[in-house]
């Protein structure tokens, strides 16, 4: 497990800066405060605007998450791990499909790393349903097919994996809750799911044993941001606290 211990702590919400450029991302980020969140930079925003953007959010005192989901051969996979530990990233993320030796090559890679990054393993795309998997070749249901995986980057080494907060309770069941969960598929009461199939409220999410909250819409398309993400940590705080 990574040497900043393996248990969340800090900030439990992971806002995700689904921007197309740097200007929107940065400009979010001035209406949000490292103390009351992380930040998920993914595809879109890094292809646009690239290893800058992660260095200055990291200069402004903000935990990244790197949300590339590598999934290469080994040494590629590696290598790329290593690079995003450079930019100080807090968080970066393989696809769990990508096999044993993949997923070692990367804890592998970042071992020696100053500051070494948490390393989660994506599981099953919250966008995705049975009948999905069953198209693309995968004859299980989705929190079985979870499992596996999970199953699969904790015997690899990994910090944890990305899943659905459905799932979140049997992984922590299984593997212990230091085995982190992190989840998408986050939405407020009354919003619309839009293109995820597997959501919770936060509230939800957090009792089902989700470890990280990943929130995009309901936070970066609010009118004040900074209020609904006040709103989602009172409501991880009432839920702990009943713990």
């Amino acid at each position: 497990m990574t040497s900043q211990g393996a248990a969340a702590k800090g900030p439990r919400v992971v806002v995700a800066l689904d921007f197309a450029d740097a200007a929107s991302a940065l400009a979010l980020a001035g209406r949000l405060a490292p103390q009351f969140c992380r930040l998920k930079v993914g595809k879109e925003l890094f292809t646009a605007a690239g290893p800058q953007l992660v260095a200055t959010l990291v200069q402004r005192g903000f935990d990244i998450f790197l949300d590339l989901k590598y999934h290469d051969i080994p040494n590629t996979v590696a290598q790329a791990c290593r690079a995003a530990a450079q930019l100080g990233v807090w968080m970066l993320n393989v696809h769990a499909l990508g096999g044993r030796a993949m997923l070692q090559a990367a804890r592998e890679a970042l071992e020696s790393t100053p500051r070494r990054p948490l390393l989660i393993g994506v599981t099953v795309l919250t966008s995705l349903e049975e009948a999905d998997l069953r198209e693309i070749g995968i004859d299980a249901k989705p929190l079985d097919e979870v499992l596996r995986l999970s199953a699969l980057a904790h015997s690899s080494g990994l910090d944890g994996v990305v899943c659905s907060a459905q799932e979140a309770g049997r992984i922590r069941d299984t593997w212990g809750a230091d085995f982190l969960r992190v989840t998408p598929g986050i939405r407020l009461p009354g919003d619309t799911a839009g293109d995820q199939k597997r959501v919770m409220t936060p509230r939800l999410a957090m009792e089902s044993g989700s470890s990280y909250l990943v929130v995009g819409r309901p936070v970066t398309r609010a009118a004040e941001p900074l209020q609904v993400l006040a709103q989602i940590n009172d409501e991880i705080a009432l839920t702990e606290s009943r713990k």
